[in-house]
């Protein structure tokens, strides 16, 4: 079954977060785990390996933190979940081969290739509009 770690569902919402910082600063890693109330050591797992994967630029120092390595048009959702979860099959490699001839390969071609389209088609500017539209029904009491 696809399933989306919360690695992968945290680092769409950081990267969401750097998307909307449009001045191309650093964002301070204590700064982002304070907004997405995460841990720091958590947080900084999922910034290496979206560093790792040339999505995320981070610096050392006062004015250190991370940023977005490109626009946030030229990021999609799914560039960001596949460096954290790697392929979005629907099914593992072993249950693709035995799967094969029971009669259904076609529908799940279709599904894994319906999941892929989507999650390309999602820019991190989309996303980081939306969010921005989405803010202002937040409120505590």
């Amino acid at each position: 079954m696809l399933k989306i770690s919360t690695r992968g569902q945290y680092a769409l919402l950081v990267m969401t977060d750097l998307a909307e910082n449009t001045d191309d600063t650093f964002i301070p890693l204590k700064t982002l785990s304070h907004r997405r109330n995460l841990s720091v050591k958590y947080l900084e797992q999922i910034l290496i390996q979206l560093g790792k994967a040339g999505l995320v630029t981070g610096s050392r120092g006062n004015n250190g933190g991370y940023k977005l390595s490109r626009p946030a048009e030229a990021y999609t959702a799914g560039d960001i979940l596949r460096a954290m979860e790697g392929n979005l099959s629907p099914r593992s490699s072993t249950e693709n081969a035995h799967l094969a001839s029971a009669g259904n390969e076609s529908f799940w071609t279709d599904f894994e290739e319906t999941v892929n389209k989507y999650v390309d088609s999602v820019t991190l500017k989309e996303l980081a509009q939306k969010n921005r539209e989405f803010v202002g029904y937040e409120y505590c009491i």
